[in-house]
């Protein structure tokens, strides 16, 4: 069975302009044309379909999009993954729903706030949509996942090394170190370490033995660092982080293969 342009448009929510333009782009083909010109779609196109809109959903680009699905072709998988991460939103919003809830019956009844509840479920992580949109909402449950699991202390130590890096990196800039020096490349492993604990990432998954492209992501990073000014904050504006990102492309030059 297969479906017309117009129909797996009202089907998918979308119009047949966008579904003719995923054609013309390579994007979403259809399975067959007729005699007539008219697309087609049968049950595989329909399935890409349904990836396409949910990686949408992350904020993902058309040519991210096709970037991903040409290097995970495994339909079954992929979509395990996205049944998983959606479960585990379909749970943080029930939480977060709940909080909310608690929250609003306190204000009407005039009854105590319960600070420690109030925050359930909504997310911890400072630059979610940035996770989201390279490196999918896989990554950035993982990640959430990792952070709630944490206790205070621990969380308050997580924060503190942060904050130590961030204060090391701009000190060494200041100081006008070179980023081929030992002084910034050591602070260049460090920061890779700092990545490789933080289940989700690229860095993480290369320390478990991933062949993912470990020297595009920390390369990659740098240059976000650069680019978005609330991330070059953090390395004290747009010189400190064109050093950081100077460094950590010496550093991955230096200890990870291209594309490895």
């Amino acid at each position: 069975m297969d479906w017309s342009v117009q129909q797996i448009a009202k089907l998918a929510g979308t119009t047949s302009r966008t579904l003719r333009h995923y054609d013309e782009i390579g994007l979403l083909k259809p399975s067959r044309t007729g005699d007539n010109g008219y697309r087609y779609y049968g049950h595989a196109a329909l399935v890409r379909l349904q990836r396409i809109l949910l990686l949408r959903e992350l904020g993902l680009g058309l040519p991210a999009i096709a970037e991903v699905l040409d290097h995970e072709s495994d339909a079954e998988k992929a979509l395990g993954r996205h049944l998983e991460w959606l479960r585990q939103e379909q749970d943080r919003l029930a939480r977060q729903i709940d909080s909310v809830r608690r929250t609003l019956e306190a204000v009407k009844g005039g009854g105590e706030i319960m600070a420690e509840k109030m925050f359930d479920g909504f997310d911890h992580t400072r630059y979610q949509e940035e996770v989201e949109d390279r490196w999918g909402k896989d990554a950035y449950a993982k990640g959430d996942a990792w952070w709630r699991g944490m206790g205070a202390e621990e969380k308050d130590a997580w924060k503190q090394r942060s904050r130590q890096l961030g204060s090391d990196w701009i000190a060494a800039a200041q100081s006008g170190a070179a980023a081929d020096s030992d002084e910034a490349q050591q602070l260049a492993r460090r920061q890779v370490e700092w990545l490789r604990a933080i289940p989700g990432t690229p860095a993480a998954a290369h320390a478990a033995g991933s062949n993912g492209d470990i020297r595009g992501y920390v390369t990659g990073l740098g240059e976000m660092y650069v680019a978005d000014p609330r991330f070059s904050a953090n390395y004290g504006g747009e010189s400190g982080a064109a050093f950081v990102r100077d460094a950590l492309r010496i550093y991955a030059e230096r200890h990870f293969q291209s594309g490895r």
